[in-house]
């Protein structure tokens, strides 16, 4: 029964490395719901084992947070933010930093992935009409969502996992990884600066009129409200996704937004994924293979505890199978004791990411967003920029994580 249960889980992950089914149009979602399927025709998993491996207050957290971010996009916040920061005055640098702490900051509160679909287009559009070449400012688009991102446990989808796992505080959360990940956002301009410099040399042409579009001032501040409401809750014993759904609905009442659309802006593909990984992952966690394995790498002291071992993983994992598959692996086979490790898998998964385009889902929409605008950010250059800004922050991180006693070398 072992081996099929294997087998499923090595070509599902090889799936998530590869991104696609070479010849078909499949991508990871596709293939992680192709998995678990075929776990359960098999008989290898029942449904009720497959209901119970799913992580449900992750997966209505998600949900939750997609909703308020989603008040958000269509109040136009995030076209406007884009826009006025395509139009500013200055220099490329100057418009290139703003993109990238605008970026890092909105990702902190709402989500890297919602942020940076939301921004590209905008940002594009403004900077292609200045006489400039884009691609630098997607990179920090990019790099900075993905570091400011780190900040809290609603920033990305491994964090909500990972504080929904350890059951880690809001606010001890953001002071053991806010201070690296800010940093990490001043060393994505660095990089970007000093890669890009031929680029950024260019002159910006005065901005068009017209560009930066109209704010929804009331539902901007509906949304606004959500988030003080939310962080509110967090600091109560209310649990996390019930406090965030509590926010999360009201919004729904509206006279302008109609519910379909808001619902509608939910990524129901990515928690499709998260629901289907949970069972291939789980399934293989309880096989005699995955316990030779563990037992095998702790022989030879290479499980995930420390950072000499959990930083060179993270980045090889989240550069091949994506930085969520491996946290939701690593989780799965190694249950992590103490908080500051579970600080460490969130800080070094997420700004692992920042290495190659496809290292978070993240890069991967920034990639498509300027496909779809006529702009072609490929691997390389991604990688131009990305490998010293990610072996950057992540000696910034492992630094941190040592001299604040959270983990061991």
């Amino acid at each position: 029964m072992d081996n099929l249960i294997v087998i499923v889980f090595g070509l599902t992950y090889l799936g998530m490395a590869l991104g696609r089914v070479p010849g078909l149009t499949l991508d990871r979602t596709g293939i992680a719901l192709i998995g678990a399927v075929a776990l359960l025709a098999s008989g290898r998993v029942g449904v009720g084992d497959a209901g119970a491996a799913i992580d449900m207050p992750t997966l209505l957290l998600l949900f939750a947070l997609m909703l308020i971010s989603a008040q958000f996009q269509e109040a136009g916040l995030y076209r406007v933010v884009a826009g006025k920061v395509a139009v500013s005055a200055g220099s490329a640098n100057r418009l290139l930093l703003l993109t990238i702490l605008a970026a890092g900051l909105l990702a902190a509160i709402l989500a890297n992935d919602i942020v940076v679909f939301a921004m590209a287009p905008m940002l594009i559009e403004g900077i292609k009409g200045r006489g400039m070449d884009p691609r630098p400012f997607l990179l920090g688009l990019a790099g900075g969502a993905n570091a400011g991102s780190a900040i809290t446990i609603i920033g990305n989808p491994q964090n909500i996992l990972i504080g929904q796992v350890g059951d880690l505080d809001f606010w001890q959360f953001i002071a053991a990884c806010g201070v690296p990940a800010l940093v990490s956002m001043l060393l994505v301009f660095w990089c970007v600066r000093l890669f890009w410099r031929r680029e950024l040399a260019v002159p910006p042409v005065p901005a068009a009129e017209g560009l930066v579009p109209r704010l929804d001032y009331w539902q901007t501040a509906k949304g606004v409200a959500a988030v003080g409401a939310l962080l509110a809750l967090f600091a109560t014993d209310l649990p996390r996704e019930v406090g965030a759904l509590a926010v999360a609905a009201p919004l729904l009442l509206s006279r302008r937004l109609a519910s379909r659309d808001m619902i509608g802006t939910v990524d129901w593909h990515l928690l499709l994924l998260f629901a289907c990984l949970f069972v291939v992952t789980d399934a293989f966690a309880a096989t005699n293979w995955a316990a030779s394995g563990v037992e095998w790498l702790a022989e030879r002291q290479w499980l995930p505890d420390r950072i000499g071992v959990m930083a060179p993983m993270l980045t090889l994992a989240s550069n091949t199978i994506g930085n969520v598959p491996a946290v939701m692996l690593i989780l799965s086979m190694w249950p992590i004791e103490g908080s500051g490790p579970l600080y460490g898998l969130a800080l070094l998964s997420t700004l692992a990411g920042n290495l190659l385009l496809v290292g978070s889902l993240a890069n991967i929409i920034v990639a498509e967003r300027a496909a779809a605008s006529g702009v072609r950010l490929g691997f390389l250059d991604f990688a131009k920029a990305g490998i010293p800004m990610t072996l950057a922050s992540l000696a910034v991180a492992a630094a941190w994580l040592l001299l604040g006693g959270w983990m061991n070398w």
